[in-house]
């Protein structure tokens, strides 16, 4: 006799649909499982830990896995093989979207495994998966016996005719200036990303806040369900120091390490702190013989509280610069002759080489995703080679982070790229990071507005971006613009802010404290606003605006507008016409099912296919005199094709003014002869007339015999 197990439901209200979390009954062998449901859009969140620290690593050992299942929309895979491969971009970046809050949120110092891992099982098209998943994975850690300080909550806001909206979709989502996801615990806010068509500072502020009283409601409803089903966390003792070491390390450490701090060359400064690492571990090898990896965490620390309190006592950072510095920026656009755009953003040792490359309509990405959307027209990557950073690694495909990177430069500048309609192209922008010391995506979006304005690309206008830091101690803050490197590692927030003079296009914040108050936020918000501004300044020093003509070596395109009716005669029978007209002319010719006709290739191969499809889409209009080829005769007249694919009859009694006793007396197969269209029945049949033409049109007869002539030859 099988055993029921015995399944919790806990409900609430987000944004008008019904939030549902279901517990008890599912992937019992994780530390902890839960279905998320919001309306009909389901997702498995499993947390899972061992029962042991691993050894030998100096970090937390957290995995989020986002799988995307194509039965949860009713689909097959569109693959081989039929099955899903590997993640999409999408699911890599949902599972990114689900990491970020969580991680601040585990104990310092803890070292066991975990995984966490959101499998959407169903999918309605409207109630966003990687949104359901973020909170269903808290619900999953808090109810678990995993160490981990939520829960939290997390929103999509969307701004719609100037109201912000709970969790957007459809008609809304489509029409809202914002797509903002924010995360955070009851008291503050740990994530956010976002992209917007240019909306203003303050209003991303309002946004946040608006999202965060929602999150509020959710972590309280968290609370309830921890209280009833929620496990005894498991016994974890964060590792310390030993107090003696620490002491002695300081001592030692204090003016050394402030020094070789203050050494402006990020490489030069590399190698001062290793020396002085190295020099720490023999000079404390006697004294604390068993000790060396309480040397080293006592000097990790030496080093942060070092540069942490050079910021908030001095206001100086590692370069020099203080909170609000910008590092030099210089620009250059058009350095490569052959590509279609390309363009040089350089910010002290950051350096990113973007490059543009247009292509035909058929060129867009096809997405083999859970998403409503099939193509992408606007593409951008990112690639960072080891040598950016002066390190000998294997060259692999893109990882997490690249397509993050890819991802956020795509999203500041996609709503200021021309539709289609305007500039039909396909874009591919790549970013290639060349030199890296702090924000590389930020520059990767200047250096990508260089390159698009450098190819022609009529942008709305051009955006630029930065990246803002955070060092926090108690109630002294200090905000950073432009962090490097070191200020990434050791400070408390990388905050990337994207846009354009009128407003913000992208945002991507992550948090390693637990939480940002709004006070905070609005701040940095309003600093990184200048620092762009300023950055801005001097992008267009180099290049002004898009230039007016694209590269002689891009494609040109012609786009043209057919009946709808009439795509099968371009087409023709298999694909043949189409296919006669790419051959003959070397243009590439797409086809959309509204009749858009896109021809893409050399000015002039282009030209003859634009011609081709117009004789082959023209339409017949009664009364007018056409040329006409025969094609059948049959005992009561003749048919003609007067053009590509349309057939008329020339009724016997229409052959000549005199009676003709046989069609074959007036005509044969393949004749070029002259008629008129007198009618098009309701049918669509064309009815013909050659004595007609005869009678209006001067030297008719002489006409024909030139045409018979060159039928002949």
């Amino acid at each position: 006799m099988s055993e029921t197990r015995e399944k919790h439901v806990f409900e609430l209200e987000v944004g008008g649909r019904t939030f549902r979390i279901e517990y008890g009954h599912v992937a019992e062998q994780a530390n902890a499982a839960v279905l998320a449901r919001y309306g009909d859009t389901v997702v498995l969140v499993t947390a899972t830990a061992t029962k042991e620290p691993r050894e030998g690593v100096d970090f937390f050992p957290l995995r989020v896995d986002y799988e995307e299942r194509q039965y949860a929309a009713g689909r097959i895979p569109g693959s081989f093989f039929r099955r899903e491969g590997r993640p999409s971009e999408r699911a890599i970046l949902s599972a990114r979207l689900i990491d970020r809050p969580i991680r601040p949120l585990f104990p310092k110092g803890f070292r066991n495994d975990v995984q966490v891992v959101a499998t959407v099982l169903s999918y309605d098209g409207e109630n966003a998966p990687d949104v359901t998943s973020i909170v269903g994975a808290s619900a999953a850690l808090t109810i678990s016996d995993i160490p981990f300080a939520g829960p939290i909550g997390a929103v999509l806001v969307g701004l719609v005719d100037g109201r912000f909206v709970v969790n957007p979709y459809g008609e809304a989502l489509a029409k809202s200036d914002l797509e903002l996801v924010v995360a955070g615990t009851k008291d503050a806010v740990l994530m956010v990303e976002a992209g917007a068509n240019e909306v203003p500072e303050e209003k991303i502020v309002e946004a946040i806040q608006f999202g965060h009283d929602e999150i509020r409601r959710q972590v309280a409803w968290q609370e309830e369900i921890r209280a009833q089903v929620g496990k005894p966390k498991m016994a974890f003792t964060p590792p310390a120091v030993d107090p003696e070491v620490r002491e002695a390390v300081f001592a030692w450490a204090g003016d050394r390490v402030r020094a070789a701090l203050r050494t402006q060359d990020k490489k030069e400064r590399e190698e001062r702190l290793l020396a002085l690492r190295a020099e720490a571990q023999e000079a404390f090898s006697e004294r604390f013989p068993e000790k060396a990896a309480d040397v080293a965490l006592a000097f990790d620390e030496a080093e942060r509280q070092a540069m942490r309190r050079m910021i908030l006592d001095e206001g100086v950072r590692p370069d020099g610069r203080g909170p609000e510095d910008i590092r030099p920026v210089w620009c250059e656009a058009g350095i490569l002759p052959r590509t279609h755009g390309s363009g040089l953003f350089t910010r002290g040792q950051t350096q990113i080489l973007t490059v543009v490359a247009l292509g035909a309509v058929s060129d867009r990405q096809i997405l083999d995703s859970l998403g409503d959307e099939e193509f992408k027209r606007y593409m951008h990557h990112y690639n960072m080679p080891p040598y950016s950073t002066g390190e000998v690694r294997p060259m692999r495909s893109p990882g997490r982070r690249e397509i993050g990177h890819g991802a956020l430069a795509e999203r500041a500048l996609v709503r200021m790229v021309p539709p289609e309609e305007e500039f039909p192209y396909t874009i591919r922008v790549v970013s290639e990071a060349i030199s890296s010391n702090g924000s590389t995506s930020m520059g990767s979006v200047c250096g990508s507005t260089l390159a698009l304005m450098d190819a022609g690309v009529p942008l709305r206008r051009p955006v630029s971006g930065i990246a803002m830091g955070l060092i926090k101690e108690g109630d002294e803050v200090a905000i950073l613009s432009d962090i490097q490197g070191i200020e990434d590692h050791l400070g408390d927030m990388d905050f990337k802010v994207a846009g354009t003079e009128r407003g913000v296009t992208a945002i991507q914040m992550d948090i390693k404290i637990q939480g940002l108050d709004v006070d905070t936020l609005r701040r940095a918000l309003e600093q990184a606003r200048r620092g762009r501004m300023h950055i801005l300044a001097k992008m267009l020093e180099a290049i002004p605006e898009p230039r007016r003509e694209i590269s002689p070596y891009a494609p040109r395109i012609l786009v043209l507008r057919v009946n709808p009716e009439r795509i099968r005669d371009v087409i023709g029978p298999g694909g043949k016409t189409v296919n006669r007209i790419v051959a003959e002319t070397g243009a590439q010719v797409d086809i959309e099912d509204d009749g858009r006709v896109f021809i893409t290739g050399p000015a002039e191969g282009c030209r003859r296919a634009q011609e081709m499809i117009l004789q082959l889409t023209k339409e017949v209009v009664p009364g007018e005199i056409y040329l006409g080829k025969v094609t059948r005769l049959v005992s009561f007249g003749a048919f003609c094709e007067i053009l590509p694919g349309r057939e008329g009859l020339v009724h016997i009694s229409q052959l000549a003014d005199e009676r003709v006793p046989t069609v074959e007396d007036v005509v044969a197969i393949g004749d070029i002869i002259l008629v008129k269209v007198t009618e098009i029945d309701s049918l669509g049949r064309i009815n013909l007339s050659r004595k007609q033409a005869l009678h209006e049109v001067p030297n008719a007869e002489s006409q024909e015999s030139r045409q018979k002539a060159k039928v002949r030859v």
